[in-house]
């Protein structure tokens, strides 16, 4: 009998486990959408290897599985209120994990990141008993971490890693500012563009072609501002905008249009992968907020 009144304590952290579980799942599948979206512009996919000689989709493969606990794990944070130095720390152990699942090659490094923070945000508003919908997830970032992840950008601004260069050199928005702003692109353009996208009856290939375009036309990659610099940068968002113009995704040559965009990124050696982390992003939120 004396463990009767624990019952309602123990069905809620049921519900807030079971709830980690599902957000955190919904993570690895949306970069498992995200690899599996051909043709992708310079990225990974199972028909090849991009831009990339040093990856391929088992190497996406190897590293999602190693994952596979790091989102559920970043949910529970946040519904326990954790601060972002917890969460620094549950992010550097997935990334030393996914590191040995790929014998040191990056492949998750943003997506981490990105999907990290998500999951938390999500974790967070769900231990409130709020509805998953995307306006509530931005807030709910803003309201835990934002403060901190300001600080972390401007500390970062400093560093002297490619992308924190690159960023100084063409006055750039770097995926540190982005996250501080509590994700600008995913939530007011590359989410709505798949949600618009599956609304005009687009199947879900086409529909992430579109979300991925859209990513493009708006990021400021750093990597390929490293890469190309800032002319190839803006070339590859005209390039999108251009796509995006032509009818986008639900034009009848889009996927040819792709491919050869596809073509010619290899050529050149680009690899949009910040648009990669917007496209898999969007793709969680769709699934958590439906």
């Amino acid at each position: 009998m004396s463990a009767l009144p624990c019952l309602p304590l123990l069905a809620a952290a049921v519900e807030r486990s079971d709830a980690a579980l599902i957000l955190g799942r919904a993570a690895t599948v949306a970069l498992h959408d995200e690899l599996a979206l051909a043709p992708k512009p310079g990225l990974v996919s199972f028909v090849d290897s991009g831009s990339h000689t040093d990856m391929d989709a088992s190497t996406f493969l190897r590293s999602l599985f190693s994952l596979r606990r790091a989102f559920p794990a970043f949910a529970r944070l946040g519904a326990a209120g954790a601060p972002f130095a917890a969460l620094e720390q549950e992010g550097l152990a997935a990334e030393a994990r996914m590191l040995r699942a790929t014998g040191g090659i990056n492949t998750h490094r943003g997506a981490i990141f990105t999907l990290g923070l998500l999951c938390a945000a999500a974790g967070r508003l769900r231990a409130r008993g709020q509805a998953l919908r995307p306006e509530g997830v931005r807030e709910s970032l803003r309201q835990g971490w934002g403060e901190a992840l300001a600080a972390r950008a401007e500390r970062a601004a400093g560093a002297l890693s490619n992308g924190a260069i690159a960023a100084r050199r063409h006055g750039l928005r770097g995926a540190g500012i982005e996250a501080a702003e509590a994700f600008p692109a995913l939530f007011e353009v590359v989410h709505p563009a798949l949600e618009a996208a599956l609304a005009r009856g687009l199947g879900a290939e086409r529909a992430r072609l579109q979300a991925l375009f859209a990513a493009m036309a708006v990021l400021d990659d750093t990597n390929l501002a490293h890469r190309a610099g800032l002319a190839g940068l803006r070339d590859v968002q005209q390039r999108a905008r251009d796509f995006l113009a032509a009818g986008g995704a639900a034009a009848p040559e889009a996927i040819e249009r792709a491919r050869a965009l596809h073509r010619d990124f290899v050529a050149r050696r680009l690899s949009p992968g910040g648009a990669a982390d917007m496209l898999a992003a969007a793709c969680w939120l769709h699934r958590v907020s439906r």
